[in-house]
């Protein structure tokens, strides 16, 4: 009885708390000191790195081995690690991504599996009666500088090694690797790299993640050790690459780095074209022209050959390879220095990538590198492999092919010319601006696709962009919350990747640009990050921070809404009252005149305002407005100023006092046009901070020399407002879609 009578008093207590804290006003613009991680010396407050801030290095030497025939690949390494943390490490982490494609991977029971109502025969084979594909390592062998064996433990896509004494700090050890295995053909079986498959028995190479990695270890994870399970990508160290790679002796290759023996494995009239193309930079020279591919793909060559690279200072490395392959490329003059755009497709790519792809790469090159900092790297490669995107330092795979006639859409040109683009641009992020891809997709899908968009803009204003402007993300962030996600989520628990984690910022980093901060500020204090964290390992808060450091601009509500909530913008156009100046006081002074402070009391003559519709309000009063016909107000203006002071003061005739208001949770600028009688506009933008004392409305007088016939809010649809149906004055009637 004594709990059933506490219950009865505690619940109603509970109601009321709860009603109570609903009509709070949340503070929107509250600092983020409950989100980011706290300032320390490998990671400064201002965003910058810190005096202690450090990180491996993970060196490479590489022999592998392509077996055309068998769709095998053979490898050995040896990696010198060196760990610059303060702290010794007992056991070394690496990376075995190729594991996915093993017969043990977990990665497919993680994933929803339902009946389909109907299959081809071949998907039914594939799915219930064959076995499944089996592309995982096979290691052969870990071992010491000395050829002793390591022990090591294998985790899905991990694998810890044993080291017999910890790693001190300042110290390096080398260690060698030897595996191989079965090349997927990932058109069936999916995946980043693999190869595709012609129907003349030839074959598409793209190489990555072919090797055992190094995983990163930092200050801010250790070990980021976190499984592959397809969707969030990679997190590598930099290091230095001498990569052999044997394949037969008709392919043509290109790969990550500075190829070292070019004169072995081009013809002397390849040669003299490269030469020419290293010299031309208004149009690509074609180097390994279509008829030598035409000629190779019709030979299947037992002969070998080995290509030699060398790379310094990246991360990863990518291999493409086939003798299918047209080559071209020309030279891009960048601020400081030249570099190389290069393009390798077979002859399904033509005409469409003999046009276009190689001019895209260099435009990327250029745009990117005005907006952060000029391309470090000797070349940029883009590869037509169909159905693919995917980037690795100096070279990535992109899709688009014209129909078998040659022909092609502009949705066709435009895919494919976005995509080179994207990919092209993943050189800047997150391949030198080295973010961890596997905790936080968006740090460089998103900044990715923001550029990319800058990029395609530059090319062409009027080019079809998916990503980057504010009215393509309203669909995405008006659907149902239940099925939404922070931006500031991890790679492997987003539903809508692609709006997610690179059209939603995408679009907040072009508004940010456009409306928020201006190009200016935004584009000194975006430069300003990619230069501090090129070559190092940027976290979401060091690129917060330096955006706010370097442009004296608070935004801490911006990240809030935008990245740490599901929130929409909403802002309507509640009320608009017309108000006249009057020498009589309305009904309503004398209310008002009570609620001043003492230091604000209006003493003496008062020029009273009376809104149109109220008791006060009087027929003959509507009128526009001059100073001659208040007299209190002509008085004052006689003896305050000069009759040259006079001259110059301003003339309203018409007096307007706007609503706005917030039915979204995000705060975002009021951007308002206003629309006179005479057909002519004027554009009022008021920051976000107009909402810090009331999150629900804001009110704005709008005192013209112009009758105003209509007001609009975010004419040019700059801030993603969900709701467009409120944003006008007099209301804008919807068209039916039947209309």
């Amino acid at each position: 009885m004594r709990k059933f009578l506490l219950g009865l008093v505690v619940f109603p207590l509970l109601s009321i708390a709860q009603e109570k804290k609903a009509e709070k006003n949340p503070d929107k613009f509250k600092q983020m000191y409950d989100l980011l991680a706290t300032p320390n010396m490998y990671r400064t407050a201002s965003g910058a790195p810190g005096p202690e801030y450090y990180q491996q290095q993970a060196d490479y030497k590489i022999d592998i081995e392509l077996d055309d025939k068998n769709t095998k690949l053979y490898g050995q390494e040896t990696v010198t690690y060196t760990n610059n943390a303060k702290e010794g490490l007992d056991y070394l982490w690496m990376q075995l991504d190729q594991n996915q494609q093993s017969r043990k991977s977990l990665s497919p029971m993680v994933e929803n599996n339902v009946t389909d109502p109907v299959m081809s025969p071949k998907g039914f084979s594939r799915k219930y009666l064959e076995e499944d594909f089996d592309g995982g390592f096979n290691i052969e062998y870990v071992k010491d500088a000395t050829g002793k064996p390591m022990n090591y433990t294998i985790n899905q896509t991990m694998m810890r090694i044993e080291l017999a004494t910890p790693l001190k700090h300042g110290e390096k050890i080398s260690f060698s690797i030897k595996w191989w295995y079965n090349i997927n053909n990932y058109r069936l079986d999916g995946g980043r790299s693999g190869y595709e498959q012609f129907e003349d028995g030839n074959r598409l190479y793209i190489l990555a993640q072919f090797y055992p990695r190094m995983a990163v270890y930092n200050d801010v994870e250790g070990w980021q050790n976190q499984q592959f399970w397809g969707a969030g990508e990679f997190a590598l160290p930099f290091g230095n690459f001498d990569v052999n790679i044997t394949v037969p002796a008709d392919h043509v290759l290109e790969a990550t780095g500075d190829l070292l023996n070019r004169s072995e494995v081009f013809t002397p009239a390849q040669l003299a074209r490269y030469a020419q193309a290293e010299k031309s930079f208004d149009k690509p020279v074609i180097v390994v022209t279509q008829a030598e591919a035409e000629a190779a793909e019709k030979g299947f060559s037992t002969q070998k050959k080995t290509w030699k690279f060398k790379a310094t200072n990246v991360r990863d490395f990518g291999i493409s390879t086939s003798r299918k392959f047209i080559y071209d490329a020309m030279a891009v003059k960048l601020a400081t220095r030249n570099t190389m755009a290069i393009s390798l497709y077979p002859k399904e790519g033509n005409p469409l990538w003999e046009e276009y792809s190689t001019r895209i790469v260099a435009h990327t090159l250029k745009s990117y590198s005005s907006h952060t900092f000029d391309y470090p790297y000797p070349k940029a490669i883009s590869i037509n492999a169909e159905d693919q995107g995917m980037e690795y330092p100096m070279i990535c795979w992109n899709w688009g092919r014209p129909d078998a006639d040659g022909k092609y859409s502009d949705r066709v040109k435009h895919g494919m010319m976005s995509v080179i683009v994207h990919e092209v641009g993943h050189n800047f992020f997150p391949m030198i601006v080295n973010s961890d891809e596997r905790q936080w997709t968006w740090m460089d899908e998103g900044l990715n696709s923001f550029l990319e968009y800058v990029a395609l803009m530059e090319w062409d204003p009027n080019f079809p962009a998916d990503r980057g402007p504010a009215k393509n993300i309203v669909p995405y962030m008006s659907g149902d919350e239940r099925g939404l996600e922070p931006i500031m989520s991890n790679s492997e628990s987003i539903r809508q990747f692609g709006n997610n984690a690179y059209g939603k910022p995408a679009a907040a980093l072009n508004i940010l640009r456009e409306t928020v901060m201006g190009r200016e500020l935004f584009d000194y204090a975006f430069k300003t990050y990619a230069n501090r964290w090129k070559f190092k390992h940027p976290t979401p808060e060091d690129f917060f921070r330096t955006m706010e450091d370097a442009s004296a601009f608070d935004l801490d509500w911006y990240w809030r809404g935008w990245f740490y909530t599901t929130d929409y913008n909403d802002i309507g156009v509640k009320e608009v009252k017309k108000y006249f100046v009057s020498n009589e006081p309305s009904k309503e002074v004398k209310d008002f005149l009570k609620t001043r402070r003492r230091r604000n009391r209006i003493e003496g003559p008062m020029v009273y305002m009376i809104a149109d519709g109220s008791e006060s309000y009087k027929s003959e009063m509507n009128k526009p407005f001059e100073i001659k016909d208040c007299k209190t107000l002509q008085e004052y203006v006689e003896k305050t100023f000069t009759k040259e002071e006079q001259a110059k003061l301003k003339a309203p005739k018409y007096f307007y006092q706007v609503t706005f208001d917030k039915p979204g949770e995000l705060v975002m600028p009021i951007i308002v046009e206003l629309t006179f009688e005479d057909g002519t506009t004027e554009m009022h933008h008021f920051p976000a901070q107009i909402w810090r004392m009331n999150d629900k409305e804001a009110n704005r007088t709008f005192a013209t020399d112009k009758a105003i016939v209509k007001i609009k809010i975010d004419p040019k649809e700059e801030t993603a407002d969900i709701n467009t149906t409120n944003n006008s004055w007099p209301k804008e009637e919807v068209k039916s879609k039947f209309d």
